[in-house]
Order: structure tokens, then sequence, then C-alpha cells
């Protein structure tokens, strides 16, 4: 069996449908036995090992690398620096569109930020590649390192995130601050973050000729093919990359990454394959991260509890030498009602690698310092944060005025609140302990994040059997696309799941777009869709022009495909099988092409996003301040479910990602050199299973007939949204302390 053709058995349709069913992944039994090929699990005859060696200092230059001794130990192959590196066909600090972002491939001596490749060391094994890397010993001259936001001069950003206005308002922020009876003004402060999949970023890359092949894990194959054709003056379609499994991505695979470069560039000079793969180490600089942020919000707050006026001025950071600005403020557009809200922004350029697209990017740090604000204005209030919250929900989008285009977050206020137990929690802080003395503490937080959709093409085909084939170049980083895509190809054919073949992870299928922005399912799963129906059609033509068929003439009437028959739409007793009706017609098969993009018209008129509602329940000890989330429930209404197995994984994950946030996660910088003294798993600390003993995610549920045909939003990461700003509030329940710089640690709460 391929890796990029699955055809397990699953659940055989009945009269029904696929889509909805909690069917078990497709390529589960091949990771759990170990036969799914990761990337850096492919071994060409003839592969060298390449090593990247990093710079130790954030900012300056390279003024010695001893290449004579890493040339002379055994086994090196090639040395590869500034003075040498091969030519590239298009400059890597060039951007031709704002989605391309700068690279470190060995241009000039210059360092911008620590872990920056300085040298390439490839060799006939890994252990001899590594040790002479070790043995370069670059030598520096070095510059004091920025590494704070307030360790260099601020300016002001025309765009943030992807391409949005720094500037957006709506209503007089500073006439409604002054009308009202309370206002809060305070800062919060998010720390870096670095994504680090399971699966670090690596290539495997052989030539032929002009031709490449890649094993490269990758979030959007065909934006990779580009970009690298790009670089190397090839045309995209002589790039073929495999790409079946990614060990997570989180956004940081969306685009390839220049130690891959430097790989694939290191199997042209050779002319052999060569493998490269970062240590864990190394992802913390060139592969992106979350920025920092500083956020200062203004509420007012009217007598009896109404928002007036939701301000946030965000100062967050990029590179020196490149822009990406994590638009922190931009979730105070769209989840409480008000007539004024103000978001603007500032930044400043640090020694660090750019920072990228980071799980619910925006979202994920506005959200905490947003739902903590609005905590502490419905305690100015004397109010419960869950009234004050349904008080202020925003009927419509705020920020623009438009409808939603569905939103069912009552419901899953109501929801969650009822499952959690949340009535007759007192509003007053520090009043609750268990039976170990410990203090409990309640919170509440709102989650949401756009419903996104981005373009797709697929390809279906029905074969003289009877059976199906779908292919789409889609990605699967664990969420489960290839499980979820097959069953709504199922559907669009009219088949039982395992009766179709599905292909997915290479960059000869035709391109599924980015998985990014929770819009995989919407983006690709529509493609497919339109696949297989116009496959469906196809059929249909052939069936009601034929006069043998006992469709003959239903061409006005319609007909519609139930497992592996096409039937009049007016009778279902009356039809036949694809397979008659190939057999008839002389074909081995029918295929056709289909692409999935958003409608425009829709997503001018309406709002489009998911929503939900997190409960969390925390413990802290008095004395020492240790902290320990005890419950978490969490309801979200995020339009059709495809497989609510699959679902209820992505929103407890996304849940303990939110966690994460609120009280471990966070990249340690020394000011002095500029280096991330956590660079590894051990120190860079995220939950464990001790530190999420209860979670519950519900689903709730929505029907949304503008986001696309099939009703999808995306779930991958709104449960971050929530979780963290709910564990931030119920610590103040709990302590009355209120923390607004995160994560929240021990010592915070022993100040």
């Amino acid at each position: 069996m391929s890796d990029m053709s699955l055809n397990e058995p699953g659940t055989r349709r009945r009269h029904g449908s696929n889509i909805g069913q909690p069917l078990t992944r497709r390529e589960g039994m091949l990771k759990v036995t170990g036969a799914a090929t990761f990337a850096a699990d492919n071994h060409p005859p003839g592969m060298l090992y390449a090593v990247v060696a990093t710079s130790t200092i954030a900012r300056g230059e390279v003024v010695f690398l001893d290449e004579a001794a890493a040339r002379a130990h055994p086994g090196v192959v090639e040395v590869m620096t500034p003075a040498n590196r091969p030519p590239l066909a298009s400059d890597p600090d060039e951007k031709s569109n704002p989605f391309m972002f700068r690279m470190d491939l060995l241009q000039n001596t210059g360092v911008r930020y620590p872990g920056q490749p300085v040298a390439l060391v490839v060799a006939e094994t890994l252990e001899a590649a590594t040790e002479g890397a070790a043995l370069l010993a670059p030598r520096y001259v070095a510059e004091p390192a920025r590494t704070g936001l307030d360790s260099a001069p601020t300016f002001s950003p025309g765009v943030v995130g992807a391409g949005k206005p720094a500037f957006a308002e709506t209503g007089n922020l500073d006439s409604e601050l002054a009308a009202s009876a309370h206002r809060l003004k305070e800062t919060y402060e998010t720390p870096a973050q670095y994504h680090n999949a399971m699966e670090p970023h690596g290539v495997v890359a052989s030539w032929n000729g002009d031709t490449l092949s890649l094993d490269m894990p990758t979030q959007a194959l065909a934006m990779a093919q580009h970009r690298i054709a790009g670089l190397f003056g090839i045309a995209p379609g002589d790039i073929h990359i495999k790409s079946p499994f990614l060990g997570g991505g989180f956004g940081s695979k969306g685009f390839p990454a220049g130690p891959q470069i430097l790989g694939i560039l290191a199997a042209r000079a050779l002319g052999r394959p060569v493998k490269l793969v970062l240590r864990r180490e190394q992802m913390f600089g060139p592969v992106g991260h979350r920025a920092p942020t500083r956020q200062t919000i203004s509420l007012g707050i009217s007598e009896d509890g109404a928002l007036r006026a939701i301000g946030n001025h965000t100062r967050t950071a990029s590179s020196t030498f490149d822009d990406f600005l994590e638009p922190a403020a931009d979730v105070a557009h769209t989840l409480y009602a008000s007539p004024a809200i103000r978001t603007s922004y500032e930044a400043v350029r640090l020694d660090t690698g750019t920072p990228l697209f980071m799980r619910a990017p925006g979202e994920a740090t506005g959200s905490v310092t947003l739902e903590s604000a609005i905590d502490e204005a419905a305690w100015a209030v004397r109010m419960d944060p869950l009234a004050f919250r349904l008080k202020n929900h925003a009927d419509v989008e705020p920020i623009s005025g438009k409808p939603f285009s569905s939103k069912s977050l009552r419901e899953c206020y109501r929801l969650g609140a009822e499952r959690f137990g949340w009535e007759g929690r007192p509003i007053e802080p520090r009043l609750r302990r268990d039976e170990a003395g410990l203090l409990v503490g309640s919170g509440v937080g709102t989650a949401t994040f756009p419903a996104l959709m981005f373009q797709a093409n697929a390809r279906a085909t029905i074969h003289r059997d009877g059976t199906g084939l779908v292919e789409i170049g889609a990605h699967d980083m664990g969420q489960g696309a290839w499980t979820a895509l097959a069953q709504i190809a199922a559907d669009a054919l009219g088949l039982g799941i395992d009766e179709v073949e599905f292909r997915s992870g290479t960059s000869d299928l035709p391109d599924a777009g980015i998985a990014g922005g929770s819009a995989h399912t919407a983006t690709a799963g529509m493609a497919l869709h339109a696949a297989g129906g116009n496959v469906i059609a196809k059929l249909a033509e052939i069936a009601t022009a034929d006069e043998r068929s006992p469709l003959f003439g239903a061409g006005n009437v319609g007909t519609v495909a139930i497992e592996g028959r096409l039937l009049r739409r007016d009778d279902e007793s009356r039809g036949e099988s694809f397979v008659e009706i190939l057999h008839r017609a002389g074909l081995d098969l029918v295929t056709a092409e289909g692409k999935g993009a958003s409608d425009p018209a829709a997503q001018e008129a309406y709002a489009m996003h998911a929503h939900g509602a997190v409960f969390a329940e925390v413990k802290v000890d008095p004395d020492l301040g240790q902290i320990r989330v005890s419950r978490l429930v969490g309801a979200f209404a995020a339009g059709r479910v495809i497989n609510p197995r699959l679902v209820e994984s992505q929103l407890l994950g996304g849940m303990v990602w939110g966690v994460s946030f609120a009280l471990h996660e966070q990249a340690m910088t020394d000011r002095r050199s500029g280096r991330i003294l956590n660079a590894d798993l051990a120190e860079y600390h995220i939950p464990v299973n001790a530190d999420v003993p209860s979670m519950e995610a519900l689903m709730v549920h929505e029907d949304d007939p503008h986001v696309n045909a099939l009703g999808i939003k995306g779930v991958g990461e709104i449960g971050i949204t929530g979780t963290a700003g709910a564990i931030a509030n119920a610590i103040w329940h709990a302590t009355g302390k209120r923390i607004r710089r995160f994560p929240i640690g021990l010592a915070d709460l022993l100040d």
C-alpha cells in the first residue's frame, strides 16, 4: 500500500451521509505501526548528510571559520560558506509578493539573529557532518543585541498580519471613554513563543539534471514549488515534492525555511542526494515564531454594564530584515458590541528570526488580553462575567456592521455553563477552597476565529467497476485531513468511503492550497465536493442521453447519486448503477476537475467566524502559588462537523495550547547575547498530561449557508482563543490577584 494512496476499509455508507460520521483515521494504522513515511525516513542511494552551523551571536559579522579543520575531518565531503556558496537564480533577500519571506542562505557574512545559518557541512555520515560543523568554531565581531520591546525605536507599520490595516476605528473612542461611567486602562504582555512541532524541519533532496525530487514537510506544496523554483531558476513543474505526512506544522511549515534550501543547494552542487534535518535547538530561529506583544487596552463601561468603548494599542516586533507583525489587537473587531472601537499598532525591530503565522496568529495573543480586560470590566460594575458577556453580545460584527453568516455563541455560553456548573459561582474572588485548603476559582473566556477559505483544485474519477478515485495535493499535519476529506469526497461521489481511493500529499496532484488558517477542510473539501459533483454530472449526461437507460430523458428533473447508483430525483425507484452506465457506454472511466474558492459576494455581505465559550476551574496553593487547571469545558459552534471524532481532537488540542499559553510557554532570552536560553523541549515548557486532568469539548450544531456550500468552518485554532483567557480569569477568581503578564507563574502570585 502506498503512503499516498490509502484505502483502508471504513464504515460502509447507508442511504445517508459519510459526512458527520465519527470515523477513525484512515492513516492511523500506518502511524501506530511505524509504516507511515515522514520526510526524514527516506534514504535514497548514495545519500549524504548535511548539518547547519549556526550563529551563537544575535548581531554582527562572522570574521573566521576554521574551514580547513572541518574539511580535514574524516567523512566530510564539502563545507559551504558565504565565500564558496554556489549562485542562486534570485536574491533570497528579494520579495516579489507579501507572502514571500526573506531567507539567510549564506549570501554574506553578516549575522542578523542567533541561530542563523553561517555555514553548511556535508559528510558521508550524520556524525561526521555534526563534528565537522563543530570544528568550524566561528569567530565574530559582535554588536549589542536588541532583544526586548523597549530596546529599539518604534515605527508605525502600514499593515499587520496577512496584510490587514494597522489602524481601524468605528465611532469616537475618546468621546465614548469620556462619557463612560467606568473606565479601565491596563497593559498586558505576552511573550515570544516558538512553534516546535514533533517533526523538525528537514529535507531529502535529489537532483536529476534540472529535475528536483524532494521529501519535505510542507503545509503548502504548490507555494513551496514556486518559491524553490524561483531560487533555482527552474520550472515549478520540474520539482516533485512528497509530503504525505507531517509531524505537526502550526504555521511554521507554510513556507520553505532557509536550511531546507541550503540542503537542496548542496545536493545540486555535489550531484548526490542530501538529507538535512534541523536539531531541536535550531528550530529557535530560522523557521518563525510568535512575536511578543504589549497591549494597552482601554474600555469604557456604562453604569448598567454596557460597553461603550474598546481600544487596543499593541506594540509588537519583527526582525531587522523582514516584516511580519502579530495582529493581536484585531480580535477586538469582532467579539463585543460597542459603539466605539479603535485598534492601532507600533512595532520595533529586534535581532531575531522573522516572526511568522503561529497557531491562531493574532487571535491567541489578542483574545487572552481582551478576555482578561472584559473580566476586569465586569468586576468594575460587579456583574457576573458571563452575564456581562451576554449583555455585550454582538449581534452584528461591531467593526463593520455586517451580519454574521451564522453565530451560535449564546448557545455555546448556555451549554458550556450548564455542563461546567457555572450557576451559583460567587462574584467575589478568593471565597472558595477545596478539602485540601487550595483556593478554587472559575473563569470564562469567549472563543472566536475567522471562517477562512482559500483556493484549491481536485480531480475525481469513477472507474468501470463502480469505484471512485479522488486526487488532491492536500496536507495532513495530524488533524485528520485524509479522513475528513475522504468523507467529503465519498459523499460527493455517492459512494461508501471504503469504495473511494484517496490520493494526496504530493505536488503532482491538483493544488489544494495552503493548510493554514483552520481553512484546509473547507478549501480542499469544497474542491473535492465540486470535482465529485462534476464527475457525477458527466455520468448523468451519459445516462440521460442514452435511450437504453432507465434515466433517459431525466435531464430536466435531474438525478442523484446514492450508493453507487444514479437515481431520478423525482422517483428514486428508477435508476441504474455507475457500472451499468459505463459498461453500456463502453467507457473505462469518467473523470472531472473541481475548484474550491470563497464566494466574494458572500464575503462582502457577511462576517464569517466560528465561536465558542471555554470555562475553566483552577486550584491554587495559597502558600506556594502553585497553579493547577482542574477542569476545562469548552462549547464550540463551527459550522458543519465533518467528523466529530476528529473535531473533538482538534478542539481539545487547541484547549491544551490555551493552557500552555496561560501557564507555561515562553522563550527566555539572554539580553546580553540575544540567545534563547531554553531552546529545547526540556526547558521550553509545554503542558503534559498531569497539567490537563479533565477536559471536555462540546460541539454546538450550526447551519451556515453562506461560508461555503458545505457549511464548513475551521476548528484547529479556535480552542486556544477562549482557553487562555478563561484560565487567567479563574486565577483571579481564586486568588484576587490580576496578573497581566503571561505566562502566569507562581512568582506572580507570591509577590
